[in-house]
């Protein structure tokens, strides 16, 4: 028995953490909140754009500080990150043309 040691498993893959997901979920959040800037779709995904640009910001900044880390991809949270500030920009920028 002083010979054997049990072998073991260390992963160094981080592919199954919930952290993966916070990018693609950061980019489905970031379309629907950049589609509020398109004209025909604006009054119709206003509140829509409002809550889904917030929480794609949110999330794709946690993604890509896991990114960072190795944990998940860069390119799929910086990309819902953007689209998120393009969606939240539109809605801003419609309330600020109202307040002046």
């Amino acid at each position: 028995m002083s010979g054997t040691t049990t072998p073991r498993h260390h992963h160094d893959h981080h592919d199954d953490t919930p952290a993966v997901a916070l990018g693609p979920l950061a980019l489905i959040l970031g379309v629907v909140a950049a589609l509020g800037t398109w004209p025909t779709l604006t009054l119709f995904m206003l509140p829509w754009s409002i809550i889904t640009g917030g929480l794609a910001i949110t999330f794709g900044a946690a993604g890509i500080h896991y990114a960072r880390q190795g944990i998940g991809r860069m390119g799929t949270a910086v990309a819902g990150t953007t689209l998120g500030a393009i969606g939240l920009a539109g809605v801003l920028t419609l309330f600020g043309a109202f307040v002046v």
